[in-house]
This record gives structure tokens, C-alpha cells and sequence, in this order.
């Protein structure tokens, strides 16, 4: 392993050198759909990654979509453009990788001829990155920017006359003819799989990824236990029950959920007291996971904010410093529970309906991947009691919904600090034996 400057912090590199994703196929074949969520997959697990769409870069070269008649094989005027943009994004790519502190580059376009992906090849060897190619099955809904204010018929009309037009050129990746290349092939929409040289870390974790992932609608509800007696007495952590209030929660979730009129929905806790009682209310059967308990906080265990700051002093300054990568002493750390995290968010990729009856940090944690936020602003994520939040996948996105149930709970959300204690001041309230 090796440390790179990524940032404003020092981020342990997954890779040996920086790795070049590549995406193969005719439009409409989910290939942006993959670029973002594996994006934002990589980047969650401290990753840094960033993705380059060529249908982008072309948008702000030619401010007005006007017909498919851009992308004919015989418009030379189009064809010099698009090379244009494929060659300003690969610069950018150099750019994000050899001196911004990228790990991970996932360039999104059609790439549908061997000549072009032979180009971004040798562009990548110059550069010493590694290639992994995806090969997009994942048929998706028509969704281009370019006809966001057009009518429906027409765009659909045009959309497929500039898929003809790649359609006479493409030239799919061959099991013979690529077979030293890294890559993934997705068939029959994710229900088969092709991977062939998969050499390092990254690129395995990336296949898994992949082979997890599926476009059926569903939604994921998220939210935490009823109100605990160590909520109301400010203490953080341990594993008290709930209160009269916490379990008039767990009453009206049930009712809440008998609404939403869910087919087949699953419900998984932790293995701690308050979202097992939470859970046990809705008369349905739920499933513990050992790794949805809340973030372990080692010797601050059921202490509350001031006696840590009392007592601990130099640990408070440290965790308002950088609050994601503070480690309790004994405990954990946010981006800790992060990697505990990650086969939660494997299996609700997997999954279809799932509601996650979980605690503060891990709900912060699971609602930063969804939504895609950084890891400065993961532990500020607010999160509050008897709320339920509800997650549905949406074209590159998710739409969020936030639910209040309507019972009263303290508030455990503790806001960024503006000015907390300097760490010069801090160790000078240090008792010497410390």
C-alpha cells in the first residue's frame, strides 16, 4: 500500500497505479447510469473518483441539440467535434490522475469503435494507468439532456435514428480479439456476466459491484429506533431500551408501513435492544445484522457530550477537527463503519423493497451513499428520531422523502461546530499523567 495527498487529508491508495474505467455500447444502454452509481460507490469507500461524460463535454461545445443528423457517420463537422470533446475529457482525466489526486477515472461515452478504444488504450499506457472496460447490457428508459424540452414522440423518433447511426460502425468487444484487455461484459440486463483479467484489488471490487446492481423499481425506507432511555438522559451509545415514546414509534411505523401497501418488504435491524423492541411492533419478520449496530464509542460509551469534554479533552478537539476520520479510543471512527457498512449496501443493491431499522451514525452513513454527499458531510447528516425517510432510485439519482411520524423525541443532532476547542487549548487542560 501506498499514501497519496488526495484532498485535504491522506487517503491510503486501493490501486498500485491510477485506474482508467472505460464504457463500451450504443446509447441508451445504461452506460451513464453505471458511470454514476459506480462513481459514487468508489468515492463512498474512500475511493477518490471522478466521472468524465463526452456527451457533456459536447454539450457545452454545442450549446443547441438540434437532430441526430450530428452523429451520421458522413458528418464530418460532427465527427471532428466529438473528437474534439473525447480528446478534452482524456485531458482531464490526465489531469484528475496525475495531479489532482484521483485513484479512479471512469470515461463515459459509446467508445462503439476499436479504433477509438485502441486510442484511449494507448492514451493510458503513456500515462501508466491501468484500463478496465465496461461493456453497458442494462437497457434504460430514454433520459438524454439533450431533449429535455423536447416533445416525447419526436425525441424518442430522433433518439433512434442517432442509435442507427452508431448501430453501422459499432464493433462490440470480442472474447478473442480484447481477450488481454481487463473488462466487464453485462448481457441480458445483468442477468449474465462475461469478466475476463481482473488483476488487482480495485478491479475486482468494482466487478462485485457490478454484478449487484439492478434497475427494477423499488424504494428503501430508512430510519432509526424509537426513541432509547439513553436518548432522553443525553448519553451516547449503550444499549438501553425504549421509552414510552420510542414505542409509540414502533406502533405508528407499523401503521405507516401498512399504508405505503408494500409487496414482499423486508425489514432488517441491529443486534441492539431498541431497534429489535422497534422492530418487533410491526408483527412482521425481520432479520438482525450484527454489522448495523451503532458506531462503537469505545471508552465515551453512555457518556455524555460535556463529560467527554471534561474528561477527555484532546479526544473532543481531535473528533470536531475531523469528525469522519476520528477514532474513538477503543472505538470507531465514521469512516470505520463505513467499510463495516459496505455488505449492507451491497445487499440493498440486490435487493428490492427493504426498510432499515438502524441508529444515528449508520443511517448517516447508508443515507450518504445514497445521495451521494462527502465525507465531511456525512456525520452532519441530520437524522432525527421518528422519522422515516424514503429512498426511491430514480434515473442517475434518488428521490428522497422525509416522513415524521408524529411522535415527540428528543433531538440528538449535534451541529458542525463553527469554533470548537483549538487543539493547543485542549492539551493544555490535559491532566500530566495523560
Amino acid at each position: 500500500a501506498r499514501w497519496r495527498r488526495c484532498g485535504y487529508s491522506r487517503t491510503l491508495c486501493m490501486t498500485n497505479c491510477p485506474t482508467l474505467i472505460v464504457t463500451v455500447g450504443l446509447p441508451a444502454r445504461g452506460k451513464t447510469y453505471i458511470s454514476k452509481k459506480l462513481t459514487r460507490y468508489l468515492n463512498w469507500i474512500g475511493v477518490p473518483t471522478r466521472e468524465f461524460n463526452v456527451g457533456q463535454y459536447r454539450r457545452e461545445c454545442v450549446k443547441i441539440y438540434k437532430s441526430f443528423e450530428f452523429f451520421r457517420p458522413d458528418n464530418e463537422e460532427g465527427l471532428k467535434i466529438r473528437r474534439q470533446c473525447a480528446s478534452a475529457a482524456l485531458n482531464d482525466v490526465r489531469q484528475y490522475l496525475t495531479e489532482d489526486g484521483g485513484q479512479v477515472a471512469v470515461f463515459d461515452a459509446t467508445n462503439t469503435t476499436r479504433e477509438r478504444r485502441d486510442t484511449i488504450i494507448q492514451f493510458a499506457e503513456q500515462n501508466g494507468f491501468k484500463v478496465t472496460v465496461i461493456l453497458g447490457g442494462h437497457q434504460v428508459k430514454l433520459g438524454s439532456p439533450d431533449y429535455t424540452n423536447c416533445n416525447t414522440e419526436e425525441a424518442a423518433e430522433d433518439f433512434m435514428k442517432r442509435i442507427k447511426c452508431y448501430e453501422n460502425s459499432y464493433e462490440p468487444l470480442d472474447e478473442v480479439l480484447d481477450r488481454d484487455l481487463s473488462f466487464i461484459k453485462i448481457m441480458d440486463v445483468g442477468q449474465r456476466y462475461l469478466v475476463n483479467r481482473v488483476l488487482d484489488h480495485i478491479q475486482s471490487r468494482i466487478v462485485y459491484y457490478l454484478m449487484n446492481i439492478h434497475i427494477t423499481p423499488r424504494s428503501i425506507y430508512l430510519c432509526r429506533h424509537g426513541e432509547s432511555e439513553l436518548n432522553v438522559n443525553g448519553r451516547i451509545g449503550g444499549d438501553s431500551g425504549l421509552t414510552p415514546r420510542g414505542k409509540e414509534f414502533g406502533k405508528k411505523l407499523s401503521q405507516f408501513l401498512q399504508t405505503q401497501g408494500i409487496s414482499d418488504l423486508k425489514v432488517w435491524t441491529s443486534q441492539m435492544k431498541r431497534t429489535i423492541q422497534t422492530a418487533e411492533s410491526l408483527s412482521v419478520p425481520y432479520e438482525q445484522w450484527k454489522v448495523l449496530n451503532e458506531i462503537d464509542a469505545g471508552v465515551c460509551e453512555e457518556m455524555m457530550y460535556e463529560e467527554i469534554q471534561d474528561h477527555f479533552p484532546l479526544e473532543f478537539a481531535l473528533r470536531d477537527q475531523d469528525k469522519y476520520r476520528y477514532r474513538y479510543p477503543k472505538g470507531e471512527s465514521y469512516e470505520d463503519l463505513v467499510q463495516r457498512l459496505e455488505p449492507v449496501i451491497m445487499e440493498l443493491e440486490r435487493q428490492e423493497n427493504v426498510l432499515v431499522i438502524c441508529h444515528q451514525a449508520v443511517m448517516r452513513c447508508l443515507l450518504a451513499y445514497f445521495l451521494d454527499k462527502t465525507a465531511e458531510e456525512l456525520p452532519y447528516l441530520k437524522c432525527p428520531l421518528h422519522t422515516v425517510l424514503k429512498l426511491t432510485p430514480v434515473a442517475y439519482g434518488c428521490k428522497v422523502e422525509s416522513i415524521s411520524l408524529n411522535v415527540d423525541a428528543v433531538n440528538t443532532h449535534r451541529e458542525r461546530p463553527e469554533v470548537g476547542i483549538s487543539l493547543e487549548e485542549a492539551l493544555l487542560t490535559v491532566p500530566a499523567h495523560q
